[in-house]
């Protein structure tokens, strides 16, 4: 049986290092936790290139909430496209629907172009779209490589099932990659299939900060975001998941 591949997604600098230090295959480059992702900084990007050398994938996401988006955002998300892929991004995530929750053809179309020749994963926004079977087969006409989903549910252990049925309509004409809070027992499950090629985990973990002072009266966000912490990769679920892949 061939290896699965093991994909995180990261947010930050010192969580992109480790991923790529304790063996992760792929980085899906994200800014923006709290948001479930947005695109990251060109600089980022060319830096992490510098430093590591397992394939970096691009979130391509001007802003949070949902995934319909103006002629002018468009426009953004292509120059996007187009500097990270001069930076050195190895693929891009991203994904549009129109007002009806249906994969906008022509939209994604749009920028897939401007991807070119790279390859490209429509991301979580398939949970969000009105009908995960049919969005399956335009996505699939679209040309993406992948399709990132939790079955349309807020965590990968309540949607398993649907993963389980989209792997099998697939029938690996475009890879099913699990993900959202996906866990190593989740994958014994999604390989009986006889498709699964690729599963995203952040595998992440909470680290303290060297920060030393926190203001008591100050908060940039709503609800708060804890100061005293960063974002790393842990290395025991790191290694539980390569147990199983």
């Amino acid at each position: 049986m061939s290896k699965i591949l093991l994909e995180a997604p990261v947010f930050n600098l010192q969580g992109s290092l480790e991923a790529a230090e304790l063996g992760i295959d792929r980085l899906e480059l994200c800014a923006n936790f709290p948001e479930g992702g947005e695109t990251p900084s060109a600089g980022m990007l060319r830096f992490l290139k510098s430093e590591i050398d397992i394939p970096v994938f691009v979130m391509i996401r001007p802003r949070g909430g949902d995934f319909v988006y103006s002629k002018k955002e468009r426009l953004v998300m292509k120059q996007d496209i187009q500097i990270l892929k001069d930076m050195g991004a190895d693929g891009f995530v991203f994904g549009v629907l129109d007002i009806h929750g249906n994969v906008d053809q022509n939209a994604n179309e749009f920028l897939k172009r401007a991807a070119g020749d790279h390859p490209c994963t429509f991301h979580r926004a398939f949970d969000a779209s009105a009908d995960l079977f049919d969005s399956l087969e335009k996505i699939i006409d679209l040309g993406f490589d992948r399709i990132l989903t939790s079955g349309g549910k807020n965590s990968l252990t309540e949607g398993l099932q649907t993963v389980f049925d989209l792997l099998m309509q697939a029938q690996g004409r475009i890879s099913i990659m699990p993900g959202g809070g996906t866990k190593a027992e989740h994958v014994p499950f999604l390989q009986k299939s006889g498709f699964l090629k690729e599963v995203h985990a952040s595998c992440k973990k909470a680290k303290a900060s060297e920060n030393q002072f926190i203001s008591p009266e100050l908060s940039f966000s709503s609800p708060p975001l804890d100061y005293s912490m960063h974002f790393g990769i842990d290395p025991e679920l790191v290694k539980g998941f390569k147990t199983v892949l």
